[in-house]
């Protein structure tokens, strides 16, 4: 998780957005229910009366219930009102409307009067009572206080009583002193419901618009951090050596290129809009729990521990599968990438089914592990239903008792099964991104990987490329050994030779005795072990390799075409190499007859790998497209194996008019191809043990004389000795 976190850490104002914006969705989620709770209990049940403060009052009805206050008290009630008008109708001031603190402070004072005065004009005897203590105290023949005195019990048992009790009866008064005045209770009622009814249709919208924008900027994030992944591990891999290329596997390279930086685009997504969410709303919950709740709290907790303790004992069981899951993606990406590309030799051996059965091992066995952890995972979903289904049904025996008791409403009881499902599905949707965390940590882990490799060729912190400015392309090898990494032998040692502008060098031994492994060092796909490699007297480690490689026209042992046309592949060398610069070195390689023949000429298409050219043809092409670099030395790795005899004559003698300023090294298996060389090495088990033109080696080495024997008949061997006399 670490690494994934180290990703995000990059796009730090985006996060702060993404929680900026999920705090106002959580909020206005969480109103929601308070709204629903609302329009239960105020709008339904209390016809659109909030508390027990009226707006407007009878002047008679306002001096009766300032018999139950004090003097202090009434003064206050009293003031907040107008005067009566002509109907005797006194309105609570604006300020005290709209002030929520002056209307709470009302609400305390006003309440219990109210439900003294609801309960004793509820019937008639005790109305026609309430009406002659009102004659009583307006006459003097009784004080305030006496009446107080006498009610006093009634007013401790009142005071005694639940908020919620008390602000039902209070609600109550009041919407018999609005019916009273003939105020009309269903026009009061729909237009609070409306009032509600905008307010959540207005949360809803907000809440549209900031998920919108939310899951844009998570995607952002996402493919911002693709994107950088990507772009890393193509610069290093492209910075990669051949060691470092045999430490990942092709296979495993494109699977951390793909499949493992999809894995970690789409968790980065779900960590910004779900994680990050689910936390926010599970605490907000909590606290709106514990504002609403009347003694429930501990159901919220025993359903978080179920299902902390469940999640638990499910990645217990499932997380060694998940780690085992990419490696398992790598052996079929392997097994993939050899059938297609092996299919011609699989057809030719007949081992289609061999193959079908290698494929479809790794393939069932990657089946099997994602089916253990897919069952496993599947009974997170129940789990949690039954978990959420468990604590509604608790909530509501558990909260029935509590509204028979007069503690909760019925709105607020349904806003607290809300609250509770909000915390729940914030863990729920925890424990749904838990499933693809671990896959995610690997792949991220995988990623880190390849990124933090370090190469084992760098360039020079001074290099010396200034002294190349005009190279000359003098090559050579000053007691040169080298030895693989993990190697008990080395592959070459003691090499020693020099390769000059204008003349050929050619490199011949068996199988395996190192000629590639050499021609390989003078690009610096591995460094020496021992001695030094020059380029015009400059150690080539002392120079980039951006330079270096500018000064070499490299053709593989087998020849590499890229998707595009065969103008894009000629002209691979840069920008630099002209129309004119293409035309000269495919006619120079003897392309130029099949080029012409395609109906698009040098547009004509290049299929991935060159798969629908020849050999040949996918020989001359690369030939031709060192030849359009114009360097000052070429490097031939048995590239003219897959010609025939007379195009390998004819392009080898166009070619010496072409080098004529370049050095040029070849490694062949064929003697024909390097009769007329300069200078020919032989190699055997990685030491030379011969060196010299074709008719010294004839006269001076076994080795050379047995690979002569092998493929010069003696007819043939002979015409070279006597051309060579004469």
């Amino acid at each position: 998780m670490k690494n994934i976190v180290h990703f995000l850490s990059k796009s730090k104002l985006s996060i702060l957005a993404i929680l900026v914006l999920l705090c106002i969705q959580a909020y206005c989620d969480l109103a929601l229910p308070s709204y629903t709770s609302d329009i239960l209990n105020v709008g339904l049940q209390q016809n659109g009366i909030e508390d027990a403060v009226p707006d407007t009052i009878q002047e008679d009805s306002l001096a009766t219930l300032e018999l139950f206050l004090s003097d202090e008290d009434a003064a206050v009630v009293d003031g907040w009102y107008s005067q009566a008008d002509e109907n005797g109708i006194r309105t609570l001031a604006s300020e005290a409307a709209n002030d929520n603190e002056i209307r709470s402070e009302l609400n305390d004072l006003l309440m219990v009067p109210e439900c003294i005065v609801y309960e004793m004009s509820s019937s008639e005897d005790t109305a026609a009572t309430l009406e002659q203590l009102q004659t009583a105290i307006s006459s003097g023949m009784m004080t305030k206080e006496q009446l107080q005195e006498q009610m006093a019990s009634a007013m401790d048992e009142l005071e005694d009583m639940t908020d919620t009790y008390l602000s039902q009866i209070a609600v109550y008064y009041v919407s018999a002193e609005y019916e009273a005045q003939g105020v009309n209770m269903n026009a009061l009622r729909n237009s609070y419901l409306w009032s509600i009814g905008l307010k959540m249709l207005a949360m809803a919208l907000v809440m549209m618009a900031v998920s919108i924008l939310t899951d844009l900027l998570a995607s952002v994030v996402a493919s911002k951090i693709g994107r950088g992944l990507r772009q890393a591990i193509y610069e290093k891999v492209m910075a990669f050596t051949n060691a470092e290329m045999e430490q990942f596997s092709t296979a495993s390279l494109i699977t951390r290129s793909t499949n493992d930086i999809q894995q970690v685009q789409m968790v980065t997504v779900m960590l910004l809009r779900m994680v990050a969410y689910a936390p926010i709303l599970a605490i907000a919950g909590i606290i709106k729990v514990v504002q609403t709740a009347a003694g429930m709290g501990w159901i919220i907790v025993l359903a978080v521990v179920v299902l902390a303790a469940c999640m638990g004992i499910l990645f217990g069981i499932a997380m060694p599968k998940f780690r085992q899951i990419q490696k398992k993606v790598d052996r079929l990406n392997l097994i993939a990438r050899e059938l297609l590309t092996g299919i011609m030799p699989i057809r030719a051996f007949s081992r289609e089914k061999h193959e079908e059965a290698r494929f479809e091992e790794a393939n069932h066995d990657l089946y099997k592990t994602q089916l253990f952890t897919n069952r496993t995972m599947t009974f997170m979903t129940p789990v949690m239903m039954f978990v959420m289904n468990g604590v509604s049904v608790l909530i509501i025996w558990v909260g029935a008792h509590y509204v028979d008791a007069g503690t909760m409403q019925v709105g607020d009881m349904t806003a607290f099964i809300t609250y509770s499902m909000v915390i729940v599905m914030g863990f729920m949707m925890i424990g749904m991104i838990s499933i693809m965390l671990p896959r995610a940590a690997v792949a991220a882990d995988r990623i880190v990987e390849v990124i933090e490799t370090p190469v084992t060729l760098s360039d020079p912190d001074q290099p010396q490329d200034a002294a190349l400015s005009n190279a000359n392309g003098v090559l050579a090898f000053n007691d040169v050994s080298f030895c693989y990494p993990g190697a008990d032998e080395p592959a070459i040692e003691h090499i020693t030779f020099t390769a000059e502008p204008g003349k050929t060098t050619a490199i011949i031994g068996s199988t395996g005795c190192g000629k590639s492994t050499l021609l390989n060092l003078i690009p610096r796909f591995y460094d020496v072990t021992e001695g030094s490699i020059t380029l015009d007297g400059v150690d080539i480690r002392q120079i980039s390799q951006h330079r270096l490689r500018e000064l070499l026209g490299y053709v593989p042992q087998k020849g590499v075409l890229f998707s595009g046309t065969i103008e894009s592949n000629l002209k691979y060398g840069g920008p630099q190499i002209t129309d004119q610069d293409m035309t000269q070195a495919a006619d120079i390689a003897q392309a130029t007859e099949f080029i012409s023949g395609k109906a698009e000429g040098y547009q004509a298409p290049i299929a991935q790998g060159g798969s629908n050219v020849s050999g040949g043809q996918k020989q001359r092409l690369s030939i031709a497209r060192a030849i359009a670099k114009h360097p000052k030395v070429f490097l031939f790795d048995d590239s003219f194996s897959a010609l025939d005899y007379k195009t390998d004559l004819t392009l080898r003698k166009a070619l010496a008019t072409q080098t004529r300023d370049a050095s040029v090294i070849i490694v062949a298996q064929r003697i024909s191809t390097i009769l007329h060389a300069d200078q020919i090495i032989v190699l055997d088990e990685g030491k030379i043990v011969g060196m010299g033109t074709h008719e010294e080696l004839l006269n001076s080495c076994g080795t050379y004389q047995e690979i002569a024997r092998s493929q010069l008949s003696d007819a043939e061997l002979a015409g070279i000795q006597k051309g060579g006399e004469a």
